[in-house]
């Protein structure tokens, strides 16, 4: 159903099943899979792919052209999966071509009210990004990851799977996966996001074992290479805490602690 008030370029394609409300605007290079709802006043352009089942708010301008001076007019793309809130105001820019060409949001994920997502962000499954969220270009955002309201994070920067981001923090260095962090310039480490892991299902041993790696990490008085060592040496059959280990170890803008 197409509302009458809202203009559907006749080269987008749209799902039979697709609800768009009053005062939609959506471009011809759009595509918006099956029973996904436009509830009004939204704007979908530029070379956008939306999955299934997804809900979009008032407001929302979604596909527009990066806000970065090099983009010159090229096809690059804004994807998002399946089964994702978007409310209201949120704002979500093409890719570039100088950053592989695509914004993307996975499945499942929550977007709240004046979130932006600049040119190249990758957006996980199930995350949450709550109010007022800015993510400057090519900022990762792992799964299960949750950002407070007011989060601020600079260009580059990753965001662990499982992490949990305090509200109004200001991220310029890597959050590692399953931490809890908070605070601005620095944002600091204040342990591991242990209600998040034991709400998503893991097992006590594994959330022990995490923790244990976290303290280690966070100490002042060992350096990087020394503290990733002893954290292998110590958990090597805890696959999670390797997992941490290497997404530190592969960071390029440095790691909060």
């Amino acid at each position: 159903m197409i509302h009458p008030s809202s203009f559907v370029h006749p080269e987008a394609q749209i799902d039979p099943s697709v609800e768009i409300g009053p005062f939609c605007t959506v471009g011809p290079h759009v595509k918006i899979g099956a029973r996904t709802r436009l509830i009004s006043h939204i704007v979908l352009e530029g070379w956008t792919e939306i999955g299934e089942e997804n809900e979009i708010f008032p407001f929302c301008v979604l596909g527009a052209i990066p806000q970065d001076l090099k983009y010159r007019g090229e096809a690059t793309h804004l994807i998002i999966g399946n089964k994702n809130t978007i409310r209201e105001s949120v704002t979500m820019n093409l890719g570039t071509v100088q950053g592989g060409g695509v914004t993307r949001v996975g499945n499942d994920c929550l977007i709240m009210a004046y979130t932006h997502l600049g040119h190249d962000c990758i957006v996980g499954n199930h995350c949450i990004i709550a109010n007022y969220g800015g993510l400057a270009g090519h900022v990762v955002v792992e799964d299960h990851a949750i950002l407070g309201g007011m989060v601020g994070v600079s260009q580059f920067v990753r965001i662990g799977a499982y992490a949990y981001v305090g509200g109004s923090s200001s991220l310029e260095r890597d959050i590692p996966p399953f931490c809890l962090a908070i605070g601005t310039r620095p944002t600091a480490i204040k342990g591991a996001n242990i209600v998040g892991l034991r709400r998503r299902g893991f097992s006590a041993e594994s959330v022990q074992k995490i923790n244990e790696a976290v303290k280690l990490w966070v100490r002042p008085d060992i350096q990087k290479e020394p503290c990733l060592v002893e954290i292998q040496e110590r958990f090597s059959d805890a696959p999670e805490v390797m997992g941490l280990v290497e997404f530190i170890r592969k960071s390029e803008v440095g790691v909060a602690r």
